[in-house]
């Protein structure tokens, strides 16, 4: 698994680490004055010799390689902080909300999860592992070249079921054989209440139900669209808010669901080395339920931070505000 960005990004700035290096090395090689007198011998003679196409080519390469080898520490400090320290990705769906909404600008921490090689993804140092309640971006292991973001439900070993009636999971914590489980983790559902949240849904030119979000006021009455019933999940010591619909919304679903021989409908157990992962607002999440587990390889970090949100009245508008009030930490 290759990330062709981040190779285009090593090529780049290895590239303009040779310039750069070969305008140390002519530096070093010459005293001050020396280089500025050839430096102005040659603009001199570049301007004499303006009119020969020869001379603007080497004075045109000239501005070029000087260019190139001065991005070059922008390069690799970009470099280094996009490839193991920080990444910024931008929210595109509502699968994550009421934690995440679209237009979120979000920071993921790297090397939470290990110190990783950006070109292959395989890990060069381990500094730890996702944990339940964790939100990771990870590349989809359907098609990597796309980027998801998700929560975390189970580890390696547990096993996972999910009622599609009452929208609860449960989590058996280190499973053995299949069979035996070790230990029911206490996860506790409360705080249910209607959200600020309304899914609407349109037909568009094929006849295809699409489906769209949008907040409201917490006494506002809006009757064109479904309000979501927002709950407080709590596991692991901690909480967070999901999102479920009511009426439960289109039971048929469960036929897609990832399925395994010898687990029942709605039951998972995690492999070893692998993730279930699930979106906060659970029936608009295309998760762990209906594609598999998350390997570990596959992760780029956690996401801790909303730095920006950009609001759009409808795809494809351009933003109307920037609200300030959703920056702040991701739980």
């Amino acid at each position: 698994m290759m990330s062709t960005f981040s190779l285009i990004l090593a090529i780049i700035t290895g590239i303009s680490g040779v310039f750069w290096s070969i305008k140390k090395l002519y530096i070093m090689m010459c005293s001050r004055d020396q280089h500025k007198k050839i430096f102005l011998q040659k603009s001199t003679n570049m301007y004499q010799q303006s009119k020969n196409t020869y001379s603007l080519v080497i004075s045109y390469c000239s501005i070029i390689s000087e260019f190139i080898s001065s991005i070059f520490p922008i390069l690799l400090l970009v470099f280094i902080m996009r490839s193991f320290i920080f990444e910024p990705f931008r929210i595109p769906s509502g699968s994550m909300m009421p934690t995440l909404l679209i237009g979120d600008f979000i920071l993921v921490k790297k090397f939470i999860y290990g110190i990783k090689n950006p070109i292959t993804q395989t890990t060069l140092i381990n500094t730890g592992h996702p944990k339940r309640g964790d939100i990771i971006v990870f590349k989809y292991p359907k098609n990597p070249a796309l980027n998801y973001i998700k929560r975390v439900i189970g580890e390696p070993g547990d096993k996972v079921i999910y009622n599609i009636i009452t929208k609860q999971l449960t989590i058996y914590s280190n499973s053995i054989n299949d069979i035996t489980c070790a230990q029911l983790l206490p996860i506790v559902y409360s705080n249910i209440i209607p959200s600020n949240f309304i899914q609407i849904f349109n037909n568009d030119e094929n006849g295809k139900v699409n489906s769209s979000f949008i907040q409201i006021k917490p006494n506002q009455t809006y009757y064109h669209g479904i309000r979501l019933i927002q709950t407080t999940e709590s596991f692991n010591n901690m909480e967070h808010n999901i999102l479920t619909m009511i009426p439960p919304g289109n039971q048929n679903l469960v036929n897609t669901y990832d399925q395994h021989i010898k687990h029942l409908t709605s039951e998972w157990l995690v492999p070893e080395g692998e993730y279930f992962v699930m979106g906060d607002n659970r029936d608009n999440s295309a998760d762990s339920r209906y594609w598999g587990f998350v390997p570990e390889r596959n992760i780029i970090g956690k996401a801790i931070i909303i730095w920006m949100n950009i609001k759009k009245q409808h795809e494809g508008i351009w933003p109307i505000s920037i609200q300030l009030h959703r920056i702040g930490n991701i739980r």
